[in-house]
């Protein structure tokens, strides 16, 4: 396991300097934290670093090993990898920052001599986007999100078929109540470790999330997103509907189409049906605010969709005209046959070759999935512990010289000052965040660059050592890298000025 530096010790307890609370630790126990502990007065990181190994990929066997353990059962993932990569996961931080990082690994890559910086960083400024793939309404936008009764984040813009949450961030880690910080913190090291969480929202819906599994909205789990917004989904569908209906709705919060009008109907020779709609129209066959938002059609409050329809135009309707009107997910729909008086008829037999249209919507929508994707500023501090110039690494990282990664997944480097991390908590290694009481999340981060370039930048270049050395001296656990993009990859980085 990863030995820390030992600050001091006091009758027998140890201080933990690997974070800002600056625990005592008796023999045998272990921090707050939980990833420190003193085992016979040596302060030491409880987890294992863990390796990104080749051999997965290669097909060998492999044997991750931790002490006192000479096996351990492999899971059966494959890596798809060149070389082994140490991953920040299990390092240790850099706290109080004046000191190199954890583990800082020279290994070649297609010739080139590299070098990758590791360090769990101490991140008070982080939070996680949430991705919600789901036409349901789960409340209005800016709305109080809250884990058992405290605010952690705020419903945000929604984004083409999925809701979007914006959770964390200092305010609520730092800025509220204890309880509030507390919980916040409890709820992002659940979230950013793929286990199930549970919120409100106010004014809104029951959440049940969970990375990488259909959300469950007021305890109903869906199964699809939605196709396309109404007019999109008119566009996609309008030849598969030409002359086995005369007219096609299709019910959307947002867009609502209709495929007379719409001018994909119109390039196809369908003729107008005097159909009426309630909401405010847009372009022809796209309507906006045909109904508030809801759990019901296309995210909408409506539950009998026949509601959005006012009086057929007598001067063009006509008895016997046959409707569908469907959502955009294709999980609700009706047929109709207007009668003598031009009211439409609900049928109680779907055409088998309608029916087909409709389930040619619903096979085109992808599964509901929930995403959530870390974010936070690696700051002043955590780059001291890569570089005695803080601002070169900045530098090095917008000019595209060092390749940035969270736990071996890539990661996505936002514009503008400092170096604002985003990744996609699936494609890292399971259980890879921590946090601390400040309260605080521990993140893996990796800066993988040219040997030249670290020494260029100010790097802590007596700190370098083999890979060979770092695994001798460390215990590790094998992991696959879910993504498949490697980070020491040429691909990653610029190899000339």
């Amino acid at each position: 396991m990863v030995k820390q530096h030992v600050e001091s010790a006091v009758n027998g307890k140890i201080r933990c300097d690997a974070c800002p609370v600056m625990c005592y630790i008796s023999d045998g126990r272990s921090g707050a934290c939980d990833r420190y502990a003193n085992v016979g007065g040596e302060l030491i990181r409880v987890d294992p670093l863990t390796v990104i190994d080749e051999t997965l990929s290669a097909g060998g066997a492999v044997v991750p090993f931790l002490p006192g353990k000479d096996t351990e059962e492999w899971s059966g993932d494959l890596v798809y990898a060149n070389a082994p990569f140490v991953t920040a996961v299990g390092a240790g931080t850099t706290y109080p920052d004046y000191k190199p990082a954890p583990f800082i690994v020279s290994q070649t890559q297609n010739g080139i001599d590299m070098v990758t910086v590791v360090t769990e960083g101490i991140f008070s400024y982080c939070g996680a986007k949430v991705k919600i793939d789901t036409d349901r309404f789960i409340g209005p936008e800016t709305a109080i999100v809250r884990v058992e009764g405290e605010p952690v984040g705020h419903v945000t813009t929604g984004e083409y078929g999925s809701q979007m949450l914006s959770l964390g961030g200092v305010h609520h880690l730092t800025g509220g109540s204890k309880k509030e910080g507390r919980i916040t913190c409890e709820t992002l090291l659940q979230l950013c470790n793929r286990e199930r969480v549970e919120m409100q929202v106010d004014g809104g819906a029951t959440l049940c999330l969970q990375a990488g599994h259909p959300p469950v909205i007021n305890g109903v789990e869906e199964s699809r997103m939605r196709v396309g917004c109404g007019s999109a989904t008119i566009g996609m569908f309008a030849r598969q509907w030409q002359n086995m209906v005369d007219e096609v709705v299709v019910v959307d919060d947002h867009i609502t189409g209709v495929l007379s009008e719409h001018q994909a109907g119109k390039l196809l020779d369908i003729p107008p049906t005097g159909i009426r709609i309630k909401g405010r129209r847009s372009t022809p066959g796209r309507y906006f605010q045909v109904a508030e938002p809801g759990t019901g059609w296309g995210g909408t409050t409506i539950s009998d969709p026949l509601s959005i329809l006012g009086d057929f135009d007598p001067k063009v309707a006509y008895p016997g005209l046959r409707l569908l009107m469907v959502s955009t997910t294709g999980e609700q729909y009706g047929y109709y046959i207007l009668d003598e008086n031009l009211v439409p008829v609900a049928q109680s037999i779907l055409p088998a070759a309608v029916r087909e249209t409709v389930e040619i919507v619903a096979e085109n929508c992808e599964p509901a999935m929930v995403s959530v994707l870390f974010m936070g500023g690696a700051g002043g501090s955590l780059r001291a512990g890569v570089t005695t110039n803080p601002v070169r690494l900045t530098r090095s990282v917008k000019e595209a010289l060092t390749h940035v990664s969270c736990g071996g997944a890539p990661a996505t480097i936002w514009p503008g000052g400092g170096i604002t991390v985003m990744v996609d908590v699936t494609q890292m290694p399971s259980n890879s965040f921590g946090s601390v009481p400040t309260p605080a999340l521990v993140a893996p981060i990796e800066f993988t660059m040219r040997l030249c370039d670290y020494e260029a930048l100010g790097g802590h270049m007596d700190a370098v050592v083999p890979i060979e050395q770092a695994l001798r001296e460390a215990g590790r656990k094998i992991a696959p890298l879910v993504s498949g993009a490697w980070p020491t990859a040429a691909g990653n980085f610029k190899w000339g000025h």
